[in-house]
């Protein structure tokens, strides 16, 4: 007679229509029993709209001819929200207090980083009136959902992306919001989007102090932070503004990234430091917190976020930041440091 760990296991092959990762890995099986050879699933009907639900219930229903001895099975949802359902480890903030340093780019390389060490990983972007992250990841498709919530997009390595320009009809809508309105939608990211189990979620957060990351680091579970500069003078000011919030809030900074570093010029083998020299020890300094990554500007990294195809970069600095990370919030699992993440196209 099958067993309970049996159907789960089945149900763990059944992909959530418009995600993709299965049954089990959204986290939206609540139940399983067994009686006089009819198996009964209990599901979180979460962010599934109706039509959505019937085809799972199809799906589930045709393992009745592979479960041993299993006469019928019984599908039922409940109406239990996103926030009930989610499982997420640990939540990143990538957070500068200047804009235009590239949070958004080191939030992407980030996230690839850690779902190439073979985690499950998801980006909130919290830069609502400036989303970018989609451009990046090449989603453009409005995200499904129903009256209890949303799903996230999906990267085509796997990367749960949640960002409003996944909700515009036209990405070149402007969103003129008030902060309150603002910081609203950045909690329903939070509460009303189906993460499932995560072992990371990423929230790239707008610039500044203000309203929005105020949101993010008061009401959501942030593990730590990693701060974002460049080496002009001027940035490092600004970003140490946003060095300061984090530490009065008592928020854990897990290092810095100084992103467009230098140039790298292969035919001379020189590095040239096109905005002065590197600021990024005296920024970890102040945050006191390690220098984690140099990003240096590469033509190549920018193209491939203009064309959407950001998970086909690849590089030693962005393999370091994403075994740093992981080293810092769980040991790592056997193998993981090998490249695990499929559908991505790079030679690591």
């Amino acid at each position: 007679m099958t067993t309970k760990d049996a159907v789960i296991a089945s149900l763990n092959t059944i992909p959530v229509p418009g995600v993709l990762r299965s049954l089990v890995e959204m986290n939206l099986v609540r139940d399983v029993s067994i009686i006089d050879h009819r198996v009964n699933v209990k599901l979180a009907a979460a962010a599934i709209k109706k039509d959505t639900q019937d085809e799972i219930i199809f799906q589930i229903e045709k393992l009745r001819g592979t479960l041993d001895g299993v006469d019928s099975i019984g599908v039922t949802f409940e109406e239990i929200g996103p926030v009930e359902v989610n499982k997420i480890g640990n939540v990143i903030a990538i957070m500068s207090g200047k804009g235009g340093v590239g949070k958004s780019l080191v939030s992407g390389l980030t996230a690839i980083a850690l779902r190439r060490l073979g985690f499950s990983v998801g980006i909130l972007d919290a830069d609502i009136t400036g989303p970018s992250i989609p451009k990046m990841f090449g989603l453009n498709k409005i995200t499904e959902g129903s009256d209890n919530g949303f799903l996230p997009g999906l990267s085509k390595t796997g990367i749960e992306v949640m960002s409003l320009n996944l909700l515009l009809p036209d990405e070149n809508e402007a969103v003129i919001w008030r902060g309150p309105v603002i910081g609203k939608a950045i909690t329903q990211f939070w509460e009303e989007v189906l993460w499932g189990q995560l072992d990371y979620l990423i929230i790239d957060l707008p610039p500044g102090t203000a309203d929005a990351p105020l949101t993010v680091l008061q009401r959501l579970p942030v593990s730590g932070i990693i701060i974002v500069s460049s080496p002009q003078d001027l940035a490092s000011m600004i970003v140490k503004k946003a060095v300061n919030m984090a530490q009065k809030m008592n928020k854990t900074i897990i290092g810095v990234v100084e992103n467009m570093s230098y140039l790298y010029v292969r035919e001379i083998e020189k590095k040239i430091e096109l905005f002065g020299s590197s600021r990024g020890e005296e920024m970890a300094r102040a945050a006191g917190a390690p220098l984690i990554a140099r990003i240096p500007i590469d033509p190549e990294l920018a193209r491939l976020c203009d064309q959407g195809e950001i998970e086909s970069y690849c590089s030693e600095d962005i393999e370091r930041l994403g075994q740093f990370i992981a080293k810092t919030e769980l040991d790592f699992p056997p193998g993981a440091l090998e490249c695990k993440s499929s559908g991505h196209n790079c030679h690591c």
